[in-house]
């Protein structure tokens, strides 16, 4: 069904589909009936789904990675697709355009989409707002409650030597309205943000996070976001620093500014120019690095896995590599509503497996 439907989608622009199904499903969503319809044809509930992170109970290990939400306008819609959690931004101290378009492409034949869009978004005043709204209705402490992360960034205005006072604002202003934060100097369409993965740069940044947080009434995890492009030198680095200030996590990764091994002819390629790259082809280079990572550091830093993930089994490579949850964004575009689900019902089948597989050897010892 979802393929026919994609298939008419897909002869849109993805930005305008992407208002226009989001605001449709909202219109279901909204009504007590349908939303309840929908809850039952998308969501799954077990308690064998449940999962720890950062001090954080998360109904299941399924997120929706930032940049599909950047305004926290879907967050009705996206719980009743079964979502665990949702990362709302990246969110900007003041509203901004993004970079011109067209800034969103679809690679049908790689299942990968090209992003420019810049930080668009409303600004984290605007934000703020309908978080508070969404927490009004959805308190912290309902069981089995979505949970929502908020990503934050710089403006693109902001010189680097000033952008941990945009973070800072960030921080403070959705602090009250997010379950945990994460720090944002890897995306690859704000010039000269991810100059701000330096060492010395990042320690700014996170440093100011870090001492802003026990300010608070209650102290929220704070993650960073790290680029796929990074050489196991500069990861090593980002690792070191991570590991002294105590970080939250990490989320792995971010897009990719490589376009190796694509299917795409390259005339496409230099007609659609620069942005980031999303989807199955980042699918083996996000696990290496958190592979890497969780081995580097003997699973001191809990990792949330991003790239490539369309499947219960691109979820299982993921878990088995170290990290504890995972986020869709294109495989969301790709496979349709149903995703959650799909994920969910193979990590149930893994787990009966494994215990089926311990039962046996229980038995013939």
């Amino acid at each position: 069904m979802y393929k026919w439907l994609r298939t008419l989608l897909f002869l849109f622009p993805p930005e305008t589909v992407h208002r226009f199904s989001m605001s449709l499903l909202g219109l279901f969503s909204a009504k007590g009936f349908t939303r309840n319809l929908l809850r039952r044809r998308f969501s799954l509930h077990d308690p064998v789904l449940a999962r720890s992170f950062a001090g954080l109970s998360f109904k299941n290990a399924v997120g929706l990675a930032a940049g599909f939400d950047k305004n926290a306008k879907y967050l009705q819609s996206l719980e009743v697709l079964g979502y665990g959690f949702v990362e709302v931004g990246t969110v900007t101290p003041v509203a901004q355009q993004g970079n011109p378009g067209p800034r969103l492409f679809r690679l049908k034949k790689d299942e990968a989409l090209i992003n420019r869009m810049g930080f668009n978004n409303d600004g984290v005043d605007r934000v703020a707002e309908r978080l508070k709204k969404w927490q009004e209705k959805n308190p912290a402490h309902v069981r089995g409650r979505m949970v929502i992360g908020g990503n934050i960034g710089k403006n693109k205005i902001t010189p680097n030597e000033d952008a941990w006072k945009d973070y800072e604002t960030c921080f403070l202003k959705l602090f009250a309205y997010v379950d945990y934060f994460v720090v944002n100097v890897s995306s690859p369409n704000t010039p000269g943000l991810r100059e701000l993965q330096e060492k010395e740069s990042l320690r700014k940044i996170l440093t100011c996070l870090q001492r802003t947080r026990p300010q608070q009434e209650k102290p929220k995890p704070i993650l960073l976001k790290i680029a796929p492009d990074l050489d196991f030198k500069q990861i090593d680095e980002v690792l070191s620093l991570s590991m002294e200030i105590r970080l939250s996590g990490l989320v792995v990764c971010n897009t990719t500014v490589s376009r190796q091994g694509l299917i795409t002819a390259d005339d496409q390629l230099k007609r659609i120019g620069a942005g980031g790259l999303s989807g199955r082809p980042l699918r083996q280079r996000s696990t290496e690095l958190v592979d890497y990572i969780s081995r580097a550091t003997q699973n001191q830093i809990p990792i949330i896995a991003s790239g490539g993930i369309f499947n219960g089994r691109d979820a299982m490579e993921k878990i088995n590599a170290g990290a504890s949850l995972f986020q869709v964004w294109t495989g969301f575009i790709y496979e349709g509503p149903a995703i959650v689900k799909k994920i969910l019902r193979a990590q149930i089948n893994f787990n009966r497996a494994e215990a089926d597989t311990a039962a046996v050897s229980e038995r013939s010892r």
